[in-house]
């Protein structure tokens, strides 16, 4: 059954995080043939509309206001309600990220579907999708039917390959008109912590350190590795724990630090 299901694009420093590309793909098979339509939301976000169609988006729509400059949870759930409203979708696809983990509950809940989050894989069997996601800390996998009603979704990180991008493509961003009110959280600035080299959160390539290294002396090496190979720096847990090392990370098998 072709559906037209929405993905959200999530953008950081005027980027968009590659998470929004891999939901692409995966709302490719949750469409089964239908439109896939990418959602940017937030101030000035219209210019970021060719990167989603480049990754597969067959349309893109937008929601801008000064008022969304920073996520906060009502200022986005406003926006995003407009577009489902406007839309009328059968799927709506987020990145599992810390913005997704709490933005795509609020929205199911508000229309009282249910969601599936943290899945790894997507596939159409028997007429159903099916949607893999691990369990007991990864040591297990299951899979979770949608039987009927709107599809709400949250997609791992670095698990389903994007589609080839074709740099050629463009179109145009539509705009879709919200009212951004009645914010119970408003960011009044964001400081950053300075960081070098590849984001772990993004990089294709982990150079991992554990308490052998024992200093941060040790993790030159392993620093000079990982900016040949296009990588990031991780610590395990054990070190972090026993060092004071400064890198802003643990291991692969660890979640982000």
């Amino acid at each position: 059954m072709a559906r037209k299901v929405l993905v959200l694009g999530e953008a950081r420093d005027g980027q968009l995080r590659n998470v929004s590309f891999e939901a692409i793909a995966a709302a490719k098979t949750v469409a089964e043939g239908g439109e896939v339509v990418g959602v940017l939301v937030g101030e000035s976000v219209n210019s970021l509309g060719n990167d989603l169609y480049q990754y597969g988006a067959d349309k893109v729509v937008a929601v801008e206001d000064t008022k969304l400059a920073q996520y906060t949870p009502d200022g986005f759930s406003q926006a995003l309600m407009a577009v489902i409203e406007q839309e009328n979708p059968e799927g709506v696809i987020f990145g599992h990220t810390s913005l997704g983990k709490d933005l795509a509950p609020k929205i199911a809940s508000k229309l009282g579907s249910g969601l599936i989050s943290d899945a790894v894989a997507v596939e159409e069997a028997g007429g159903n999708l099916v949607f893999t996601r691990p369990i007991y800390s990864g040591k297990a996998f299951e899979k979770k039917i949608v039987t009927d009603g709107l599809v709400f979704a949250t997609i791992r990180p670095n698990n389903i390959a994007p589609l080839e991008k074709d740099p050629g493509k463009s179109g145009e961003v539509s705009t879709v008109s919200a009212e951004i009110k009645d914010l119970r959280t408003i960011i009044k600035d964001v400081v950053r912590k300075a960081t070098e080299g590849v984001d772990l959160s993004e990089a294709k390539v982990v150079v991992a350190g554990g308490r052998g290294v024992k200093s941060e002396e040790g993790f030159e090496p392993l620093k000079e590795l990982a900016d040949v190979l296009g990588g990031a720096v991780g610590a395990s847990r054990a070190h972090v724990t026993l060092t004071t090392v400064t890198i802003h990370c643990k291991s692969a098998r660890q979640a982000k630090s």
